[in-house]
């Protein structure tokens, strides 16, 4: 009976590695892409950004059509989400979720359309901080969407799935790992209805977020190399948190009959500013250790040689608009600038040993906002307060990039940040006479004042209104014409 066990689980393993492998390669590497900025990259440029890196797997947290038309004949594999405002509706009308399949599945599933493997029914439902808010229409959801695919013939295509956060989970060594016991019962009929239906389990993993919330936590244990920290569980000896982590949540599914669940990891990264340790040397030191350890195959102590089945880096471009309140890095996970460029080097293992940055960006002219240090600035701060309340100034505060760069280039950057925002209207850098204008670039160091980029929603709609006033003047011509003879 033991040696059929063996076998049967080894057989199970097996098959999955198959399935995972029609869908990709062991360990692919893909990216987040949010779209939380007030100055966005045409969607075009971003896919072709995407090209440029061989980066062939994007998550997307919506199903933003401009997005999706932009993905068009990119062949990507793309993973859509249903946001968890929408649960409660599809929860409860399975007409609803064919609706939402049909625009924003269906309408895409041509030959030559968007490659479509994943819908994301919700993003982290069950986080703790939800206080239970969607918890109750996450398993109906993911059914309803289940059925929905099926009736439009993509189930065997499209997986449905529900990415989770590292809190689901608890445990102080990782063989001990088990579900919350609030969600047990939830999480056990989720992981039997998605294994069912060949779905992976979708979990998001940050170690930078256990170094920023432990003052005790080890700093090297974050990383990649021989942290001088190691976790010993038993014969298992944990030299990184990722390993420790995943392998926490593998000993929890197996305690509910899933130890061979596959996994992917929606999110894991590093920011590079806001705070002390958030910086370009760490996020580069984790992202390339992550990426080698990764592509290594090497696995994990509870699943050696089998790495997840995709990870996906968060994120792609940095986010001027995201939430502050998890800390002032939110703003700044990106591996590319808001504008596309690279940040540091990362090999991606897929092709370029570097990261290449986005071309034919639109930017705005080069100019920028400054505070006029020929006039008296001490009614600044009000002014400053006015500017950051509208625009991102993160790297101002304490462990930032612009935090010491002194009083009068905090004052200017503030300044510069809305100018930018406000796509440079002249009006924007007036602060009671005490902004000027400049075209001298006025960053410091690594303190980089931005200069702001067209958006391109902006552009259509200036490019239509052009077109209708030139109409309006020809008709008017011609009016006038006819009159005069």
């Amino acid at each position: 009976m033991k040696m059929f066990y063996y076998n049967a689980r080894t057989l199970v393993s097996f098959t999955w590695i198959i399935w995972a492998s029609s869908f990709g390669v062991l360990g692919d590497i893909g990216v987040n892409w949010g779209t939380l900025s007030s100055q966005r990259l045409a969607p075009s440029i971003v896919v072709k950004l995407l090209k440029a890196n061989h980066i062939m797997k994007v998550k997307i947290f919506d199903a933003d059509p401009k997005v999706l038309e932009a993905l068009i004949g990119s062949d990507i594999q793309v993973m859509v989400g249903i946001t968890n405002d929408l649960l409660e509706t599809i929860s409860s009308s399975s007409e609803a979720a064919d609706m939402w399949v049909r625009d924003n599945v269906v309408r895409y599933a041509f030959n030559g359309g968007v490659n479509i493997r994943y819908i994301a029914v919700g993003n982290e439902p069950f986080l703790m901080t939800y206080q239970g808010q969607f918890q109750a229409f996450v398993l109906p959801s993911v059914i309803n969407v289940q059925q929905a695919l099926a009736k439009a013939n993509l189930a065997s295509e499209v997986k449905v799935v529900v990415p989770c956060n590292a809190d689901l989970y608890q445990s102080n060594l990782p063989s001990q790992g088990a579900f919350r016991p609030d969600i047990n019962q939830i999480v056990v009929q989720l992981v039997s209805f998605l294994s069912k239906n060949g779905s992976p389990f979708v979990v998001n993993i940050y170690p930078f977020l256990s170094l920023y919330g432990n003052a005790n936590f080890p700093a090297d244990y974050a990383f990649f190399e021989n942290s001088t920290h190691p976790l010993v569980d038993g014969g298992n000896v944990y030299t990184n948190a990722f390993d420790g982590n995943l392998d926490t949540l593998l000993a929890a599914l197996n305690r509910i009959g899933f130890g061979q669940m596959p996994i992917i990891i929606g999110e894991i990264g590093w920011p590079t500013d806001g705070v002390v340790a958030a910086n370009i040397s760490n996020a580069e030191r984790f992202n390339q250790g992550l990426v080698n350890h990764i592509l290594s195959n090497k696995g994990t102590p509870l699943r050696p040689g089998i790495p997840p089945m995709e990870v996906y880096l968060f994120g792609l471009l940095d986010e001027g608009q995201k939430s502050v309140l998890p800390g002032n890095f939110e703003r700044h996970w990106g591996i590319f600038t808001f504008d596309g460029q690279a940040k540091y080097r990362l090999d991606l293992g897929q092709g370029s040993k570097e990261l290449v940055s986005a071309v034919n960006v639109p930017y705005l002219p080069s100019r920028w906002c400054v505070a006029n240090s020929y006039r008296d600035l001490s009614s600044a701060s009000t002014h400053v307060q006015l500017a950051c309340s509208r625009a991102d100034c993160t790297t101002l505060l304490y462990g930032g990039s612009c935090n010491t760069v002194g009083e009068i280039a905090n004052v200017s950057y503030a300044f510069n940040s809305y100018y930018q925002q406000q796509n440079q209207a002249e009006e924007s850098c007036y602060f009671d006479g005490l902004g000027m204008i400049t075209f001298v670039d006025p960053s410091i160091a690594d303190c980089r004042f931005l200069v702001g980029i067209r958006d391109s929603s902006a552009s259509v709609l200036s490019k239509n209104i052009r077109n209708f006033l030139l109409t309006l003047w020809i008709v008017m011509m011609y009016s006038l014409a006819f009159t005069c003879l």
